[in-house]
């Protein structure tokens, strides 16, 4: 191979974009991996490493960047390639479909608490508590030292959120008021310090003004269809509000998602499934049923 892109042999796969796996061959110039290492591929594929974004640690916002399964070939496949650069070494006893989840999900929310400025102590509600991003976005908050108040519906993932060691759980299918309910269980009824935005529609990104508290923070990360951000210009003003949007991680950001998870302190909440069980999957997926995340193993 020639250049810096080596190739990992891909084993569990999650949502096309990212996957671990073993090292089988690299380019001539490549360096920081060697055949034979365990590995991950991340959304972020490659980028320049040159330009403005790149030397100032936003490789995302990178105007070449490489995304896996948009822009380059991604992991619902037995091998794929990635950019030594950013491919994320992992150690070797760790198994593959655990870690798998942090590679995008992970990473993201990682990020996004992050971005939020949340200070340990503090209190950060996530919405879409329950799904494969809120539920290492609960673990990743606990691990930062914040209070978690988890946003969801239903039973399953009211379950799932109390195991995690959320604080309280608002479920917005049975609030008759979800505003006054996530005041409610912040300390003094004041709000949220932070709001991580995860959902999949759009109500809820137009309701977190109303219950974060004054100089809160609003992290968007989910990525609902044709959907805007909208927030009430004087409540956002007097309030002080701070509206943001986050990203994916940088490699820095990925090198530390993957340590918390290392370390014991992530465990990533998932099911494994064949490629064969992927349509049944995505039926799931849109009917809002996945508590967490689901692992596509690929056939050797």
């Amino acid at each position: 191979m020639k250049g810096d892109w080596p190739l990992p042999l891909k084993m569990p796969l999650v949502g096309g974009h990212e996957g671990a796996g073993i090292v089988v061959a690299k380019g001539d110039m490549a360096s920081g991996i060697e055949i034979g290492d365990h590995a991950g591929i991340k959304w972020l594929n490659g980028s320049c490493l040159a330009c403005e974004f790149c030397k100032t640690a936003d490789e995302p916002l990178c105007a070449e960047q490489k995304l896996s399964g948009y822009t380059v070939d991604g992991t619902f496949q037995q091998y794929a390639i990635g950019k030594a650069a950013h491919v994320i070494k992992l150690p070797k006893d760790v198994a593959f479909d655990a870690i798998a989840p942090i590679l995008c999900a992970g990473i993201t929310v990682y990020k996004g608490l992050k971005e939020s400025g949340a200070r340990p102590g503090q209190t950060i509600a996530i919405v879409g508590a329950g799904g494969g991003l809120g539920s290492l976005a609960q673990q990743y908050a606990k691990a930062m030292g914040l209070r978690v108040i988890a946003i969801d519906g239903g039973d399953e993932k009211r379950s799932m959120c109390e195991q995690l060691g959320s604080e309280a759980y608002v479920d917005f299918t049975t609030s008759k008021d979800l505003v006054a309910d996530v005041k409610a269980v912040t300390p003094e009824g004041l709000g949220a310090h932070a709001v991580l935005l995860l959902a999949a529609s759009e109500k809820p990104f137009q309701q977190a003004v109303s219950y974060a508290r004054p100089r809160g923070a609003i992290v968007a990360i989910g990525l609902p269809a044709n959907a805007f951000l909208k927030a009430p210009v004087f409540e956002s003003v007097i309030k002080m509000i701070n509206i943001k949007g986050s990203y994916v991680g940088n490699r820095q950001d990925g090198v530390e998602a993957v340590d918390f998870f290392t370390r014991g302190l992530i465990k990533a909440p998932f099911k494994t499934a064949s490629l064969e069980d992927l349509p049944k999957v995505f039926e799931l997926m849109e009917q809002g049923k996945i508590a967490g995340r689901y692992v596509l193993k690929m056939p050797e």
